[in-house]
């Protein structure tokens, strides 16, 4: 055994000797007893979900949060890596989460985001920087609940491919402006934003979020900037009560159904 090794392992004997291991012992248990408390209060498909396919469930916001208040701890954040290019329409951020517990460090975790990932590829990049940013400082969040709390084993992080998952990042964080700029890849309307649609036939969007088969992202969008457009009316309502009553429930899309019309863009609360 050459002089190396043999160093490496009169270090790693010396640990160990080091070591109490009634201590261990103790402090495994505890955390296997911490782990089974954590998944019989988490609630499936909200603090956490099930994705097709891997071996572990997949750790939502919600769930972290809870996780964090079992343990009396805070959280600080800050951004590590910013690129924000204008000219390109590509942005990104790297995101440190510090978890704290009476003013010191415990443990961090990182998270990252670009508008090059999957899901952004049929959305406008530049309205797309906030969204990233938030995703970024979430997933850092999630890596510093898991390292906190040693559910490694319990839960992933590995969002790879995960489309389920993405789905739900998106929706959580979709404004209707982001809504309006989610272009529809099918049918006839193919290739033009929800806010393109909206303009000029509103009804099918009404048909669309009808539809079994319509994806998640798609629909939440549509169901956003019908709220933003009922919220929008309902304003004017209280700002001029001689105004014509805001048209509710499905009134608004109704009254064009089966004709085009052209909706100016200053009349949309989700103009950009």
């Amino acid at each position: 055994m050459g002089e190396p090794a043999l160093q490496q392992q009169n270090t790693a004997l010396s640990l160990i000797d080091s070591v109490d291991i009634n201590s261990v012992q103790s402090t495994l248990t505890k955390i296997s007893q911490f782990q089974m408390v954590v998944q019989n209060t988490l609630k499936p498909n909200f603090d956490f979900g099930v994705i097709p396919g891997t071996p572990k469930p997949t750790l939502f916001k919600p769930g972290a949060e809870k996780i964090l208040m079992m343990f009396g701890v805070t959280s600080e954040y800050e951004v590590v890596e910013r690129v924000q290019d204008y000219q390109k329409g590509f942005f990104a951020f790297t995101v440190k989460c510090l978890i704290f517990k009476n003013g010191t460090k415990i443990t961090e975790g990182v998270g990252h985001c670009n508008t090059k990932e999957k899901k952004y590829i049929n959305q406008d990049p530049f309205t797309l920087a906030n969204t990233c940013l938030k995703m970024a400082k979430k997933r850092a969040q999630i890596d510093a609940t898991l390292t906190l709390a040693s559910l490694s084993e319990v839960f992933t992080q590995d969002i790879e491919d995960m489309h389920e998952y993405m789905q739900t990042e998106q929706i959580e964080t979709m404004t209707a402006q982001d809504a309006a700029q989610i272009k529809i890849t099918f049918g006839k309307h193919k290739g033009k934003t929800l806010k393109e649609i909206y303009k000029t036939q509103p009804d099918y969007l009404e048909w669309l979020v009808k539809q079994d088969r319509t994806d998640p992202v798609i629909k939440k969008g549509i169901e956003l900037m019908f709220q933003a457009v009922k919220q929008q009316n309902t304003k004017k309502k209280d700002e001029d009560p001689k105004e014509e009553a805001p048209l509710t429930d499905n009134q608004d899309v109704e009254m064009f159904s089966g004709e085009d019309i052209e909706i100016k863009d200053e009349d949309l609360p989700f103009n950009l």
